[in-house]
């Protein structure tokens, strides 16, 4: 027994050194808050001051000093979120996570946009160079200061690499992935419709604007009636194989801008809000960050707003003459170009312009914990080449082209006007975002801020180009022609990754997946009823959760569940009674009805197009129709009010409507679920959490956000899922910032330990209106001179 003993206490002192261990290491990689730091470089002592939420204001002498400021602080809270962004955008990630990130390093390293950013950093402006230069020095000696490495790098029993000046410019190609990267698959998968249907039902199946789409220049986008063809092409209503159910657990695209003239607001200043839709995690994308130091005439700069981290710059926010925000313009910036590859000559291709020899690069892909792998990347003079089912194409994206990436978007820091704001957005190198602006006069404006392909229009709809069409685009569109729109009469702009524009400007930017209008339309018609307003009447938009749109679907699965569908179906009867019943209409976490109709509507998808889908993935993987045509859910509604005969097989269009339910229901009352259980907030419940939780769920405790149930979803301004949604909130009026509002998930630092790991993550949950600017200072930071 007493050996028994010892052996249990031995154990346990084991287990307790070891958790001691474990604490003093997190404890080592935590961010220091207070004192004095000697550094190199700097020509006067800067400051940050950091509040309760950890938001610095960072104020030195010069922007170069405030530029090392900020890297030091960004490295010591999210070094290893900058590692990633930098490692995905380069296809490095095998280097640090191992072999199951291959496959991702194999598609981005196609791009080659590490080699891309060591020219782009060379060719840059001597003062961008330094800005980069300084910004990488502060990165290296806040990462250095730290007492022991990032915490994850101990996980994966791995050093972390230096930062390099070029890597800031991979930060902003790693955006182009998560902003444009859907286009590749999105071309192809375009191009099997094209190849499978007449081009009657191309144009009936892939309309290009519809009665939702809300466009700022007309009140509504008026195209030719499209008639309903004939027959309906083989690969509609396929089978779905297996238990595929659609998308019925995907969140669409979001974000949405929108602004109040100074004749709107209630003291003479535009109003700008912005909620930028991106993907959630743990750290979060965003650190909030105010930016102070003196401009040539020695008056106060202060920018305050959000900042990426890996980058010196703020995104989005106000520099107290400006206030600008974005949202992703979903415009055409990818196409697929055939050429014809010879057979003897593997290197030798043949373009419109007739027969070239392309280059081969050999890019190595290092892998951690196991063997190098190299690849080898053809490319002409049109893009990189790639394969698909025996047919070759050059990928010709507006990332691979020169000033696709720089740092002209620092200048917002300086500008006075609408007019000077909206010349820097287009020069800025980033990917092509609506960006929508006003300023401390009361002027309001749209433009589209970053590269657009050189092209006065484009088609009718976008698909691989055959040999014979020659060059899609050359170099960039001149600044002259970007697409623009200011003052306008009612005092309003909006954008909501819709189609912006109603005329042939559009043609510029073209369709690169717009989506349907629904919620831009909503955000329109919010900002005509609000009349004249503050910032907390503007920020009331971002939190608008009523389900407008799919209210009209609800009356169509009502309208399908008559007597005679329910009299023997008992479920179908009790969806139809919680259909009525449980309808608040809103996506409101206790709406039953609202759960119900969109699982219908997404049940008709996979009845459509499921079968479609398999076939699309084969081709290639995330590929599908969704996809292909965000307004899918207007051709559906189209379809079901036509009924055109003979488009379906072995059943008719009642048929395929109860199948729809019948399909939902299945999947509502899957493992014995009652279908009254069904909420709207048990299925929109939060999964945001470190990426680590995925490799090693133990972690959750601690590196997850709670389980919240989330109120809102696509087609509505208040875009939510379980890990998608507004990355931020912010409205501002520049001069106003005092009255500014702003709040975001997650919180400044990504380390669990750290008293700003989730801090205001639950006043974003709650939609809060929490102020703009940092609350007081609750600690000190002095860098001095060394």
């Amino acid at each position: 027994m007493r050996w028994s003993w010892r052996l249990l206490l031995a154990c346990l002192a084991t287990w307790l050194l070891l958790a001691l261990v474990l604490w003093l290491f997190l404890r080592g990689s935590l961010a220091q808050l207070d004192g004095e730091l000697p550094a190199s470089g700097l020509t006067a002592e800067v400051t940050a001051l950091r509040d309760a939420l950890g938001v610095p204001t960072v104020s030195g002498s010069n922007r170069l000093d405030v530029a090392y400021a900020t890297g030091y602080l960004h490295a010591q809270e999210r070094y290893f979120q900058m590692d990633l962004m930098r490692r995905v955008a380069a296809g490095e990630l095998a280097g640090l996570i191992g072999e199951a990130a291959l496959e991702s390093d194999r598609e981005h390293r196609f791009h080659r946009f590490r080699a891309r950013a060591v020219s782009t950093l060379a060719a840059l402006p001597e003062a961008d160079r330094q800005l980069l230069h300084r910004y990488a020095a502060g990165v290296n000696a806040g990462l250095s200061a730290l007492r022991a490495r990032p915490f994850e790098y101990g996980l994966l029993r791995t050093q972390p690499a230096p930062w390099q000046p070029a890597d800031s410019l991979l930060v902003v190609w790693a955006m182009y992935f998560d902003l444009q990267g859907h286009q590749e698959r999105r071309e192809l998968a375009r191009g099997w419709l094209k190849a499978h249907s007449t081009a009657e039902q191309l144009a009936y199946l892939l309309p290009e604007s519809s009665s939702q789409d809300a466009p700022l220049d007309t009140p509504d986008i008026v195209s030719p009636p499209t008639a309903t063809p004939a027959q309906a092409p083989a690969w509609l209503g396929l089978p779905v194989p297996g238990k595929q159910a659609g998308l019925a657990l995907r969140s669409a695209v979001g974000s949405n801008s929108w602004a109040l003239a100074g004749s709107r607001s209630t003291h003479g200043s535009a109003i700008v809000a912005n909620d930028m839709h991106l993907g959630l995690r743990l750290p979060h994308i965003w650190y909030r960050a105010v930016l102070q130091y003196p401009d040539e005439q020695g008056q106060t700069r202060r920018i305050a707003g959000v900042t990426l981290p890996g980058a010196p710059l703020v995104v989005a926010g106000s520099n107290g003459r400006v206030a600008w925000g974005f949202t992703n313009s979903y415009g055409d910036y990818l196409d697929l170009i055939e050429v014809e590859r010879d057979p003897s000559q593997r290197l030798r291709i043949k373009t419109a312009a007739g027969w070239e020899t392309a280059r081969v690069h050999t890019e190595t892909l290092q892998v951690k914990d196991g063997t190098a792998v190299t690849m080898q990347i053809a490319e002409g003079s049109q893009g990189p080449l790639r394969e698909v089912e025996g047919r070759w194409y050059a990928v010709r994206w507006i990332a691979h082209q020169p000033g696709a990436v720089n740092l002209n978007l620092r200048q917002m820091e300086g500008v006075a006007d609408l007019v000077a704001a909206q010349a820097v957005a287009h020069s800025a190198g980033m990917p092509a975002q609506n960006m929508v602006a006003g300023d401390a006069a009361g002027h309001i404006g749209w433009t589209i801020a970053g590269m657009l392909p050189g092209r006065e229009a484009l088609p009718q709809a976008s698909f691989p180009y055959p040999i014979a069409a020659g060059l899609s685009w050359q170099g960039r569109l001149s600044p002259r022609d970007y697409p623009r729109l200011n003052d306008p009469a009612d005092g309003q702009l909006w954008t909501a990754n819709s189609r912006p524009l109603g005329g042939e400007l559009y043609r510029r930017m073209g369709d690169g997946g717009a989506d349907l209008g629904a919620r831009a339309r909503q955000i329109r018609d919010g900002l005509t009823a609000l009349g004249k307003g503050n910032e907390l009447a503007a920020y009331g938009l971002a939190l608008d959760d009523r389900a407008l749109y799919l209210a009209g679907w609800r009356e169509r699965a009502l309208d399908a569940l008559d007597q005679s569908a329910t009299a023997t179906r008992p479920q179908r009867a009790e969806f139809r009674r919680l259909l009525k019943e449980g309808w608040t209409g809103r996506a409101s976490v206790d709406s039953v009805g609202y759960r119900l109709t969109r699982a219908y509507l997404y049940a008709l998808y996979a009845e459509l197009f499921g079968g479609l889908d398999a076939q699309l993935g084969a081709l290639e993987p995330g590929a599908d129709f969704d996809l292909a045509n965000p307004r899918w859910p207007v051709v559906v509604a189209r379809l079901l009010d036509e009924r055109p005969a003979g488009w379906l097989k072995e059943r008719d269009w009642r048929g395929l409507e109860l199948a729809a339910i019948d399909r939902a229901i299945a999947e509502l009352t899957a493992g014995g679920r009652p279908l009254s259980e069904a909420s709207w907030g048990q299925r929109n419940t939060s999964r945001i959490a470190h990426p680590f939780v995925q490799l090693l769920p133990a972690l959750k405790p601690w590196l997850a956000a709670p389980a919240d149930a989330f109120a809102g979803d696509e087609h509505m301004p208040r875009v939510a899922g379980p890990a998608f949604g507004a990355s931020q909130r912010m409205v501002v009026a520049p001069g106003q910032e005092a009255q500014g509002i702003f709040n975001m998930p997650g919180g400044q630092s990504g380390h669990p330990l750290s008293p700003f790991f989730l801090a205001g993550h639950a006043a974003w949950v709650r939609g809060e209106a929490t102020p703009f600017l940092p609350g007081p200072a609750q600690h000190t930071l002095r860098f001095v001179p060394k």
